[in-house]
């Protein structure tokens, strides 16, 4: 019996294990597996000549992967920062009950339910040199056009992407937000807190975890972007927006490099797991701090 009841949490565990297996570790494998591989799309995997680390020596002397590392790099920093800066104050400023709170809160979360290519497409509407909204009105007040997609191609992209992600910041936050211990904010008040003081020293430090995780989880999404620079700019010009994602692409379609595509694939999981394990060390001390706060307003109040 007490075999049985030992066996039974794994047979339950079986069927997801099976699911994983299939969906997730397989399909790497086949990945990393190719990566090591001189592949192109007229051949089968078992055709393809085997050539050990090559893929991966070639793309690390390659000037045009460090560009598109680099463009990635700056991409998601700028992306991350901003958003998670005005998703943040968002839900400071709107975690109040004012009339018109609702739709308000409403209408932030629109444009995440927009599809990518719809967003691409609208911007890329809106940053025409000619009749888009933004130098239309540049023109109407007497000021200089500007090259939205030209020179300030990258800036425009983040511009799209902060539009639409910002708000996916700023629901988690409200819900952190309103979660928070409501003991621990009015002993901040009674002990002659300013509003100030209670979101430095109170608010942000106890939805510290979750914000660190929210962080997280847009990182990864801004690594992986593609619809909307694809739609907007197709990496260009030159390589000025092609970020790793885009590049991939590129490389497995346009260039018919499997391998090479797999090898940099590889390359963008590392660094991913790098950042996650990073992350998540910060998070367990974010949240010791937390908990530490917690009791010592538990012991004030």
């Amino acid at each position: 019996m007490n075999a049985a009841n030992r066996l039974t949490p794994y047979l339950f565990m079986a069927p997801a294990v099976v699911i994983m297996a299939m969906a997730l570790i397989y399909p790497l494998g086949y990945m990393m597996y190719g990566s090591f591989l001189d592949w192109n799309p007229s051949q089968t995997i078992g055709e393809a000549e085997f050539v050990g680390t090559k893929n991966y020596v070639t793309l690390w002397n390659d000037p045009n992967f460090h560009e598109s590392l680099w463009v990635t790099l700056k991409f998601a920093f700028f992306c991350v920062s901003i958003e998670m800066v005005l998703g943040v104050g968002l839900a400071l400023m709107l975690d109040r009950n004012v009339r018109g709170m609702t739709f308000l809160r409403t209408m932030f979360i629109l444009p995440m339910m927009i599809a990518p290519v719809v967003v691409g497409l609208m911007w890329r509407y809106m940053y025409h040199p000619t009749v888009g909204t933004f130098n239309r009105t540049l023109d109407g007040l007497g000021l200089p056009k500007i090259d939205w997609l030209g020179h300030h191609a990258l800036t425009s992209v983040i511009i799209a992407d902060i539009w639409q992600w910002t708000p996916f910041i700023f629901i988690l936050a409200l819900a952190a937000l309103q979660s928070l211990p409501r003991s621990a904010i009015e002993a901040a008040k009674i002990d002659g807190a300013t509003a100030w003081q209670q979101i430095w020293h109170i608010k942000l430090p106890l939805m510290m975890p979750v914000l660190i995780v929210t962080g997280l989880l847009r990182l990864i999404d801004a690594f992986k972007v593609l619809e909307v620079i694809l739609v907007l700019t197709e990496g260009g010009p030159g390589l000025s927006t092609e970020i790793l994602a885009l590049r991939i692409s590129r490389t497995a379609t346009e260039f018919r490099e499997l391998g090479v595509a797999a090898a940099m694939s590889n390359y963008l999981l590392m660094l991913l797991l790098l950042l996650t394990v990073a992350m998540f060390a910060f998070t367990r001390w974010q949240e010791a701090r937390a908990n530490r706060l917690r009791a010592a307003v538990e012991e004030d109040t």
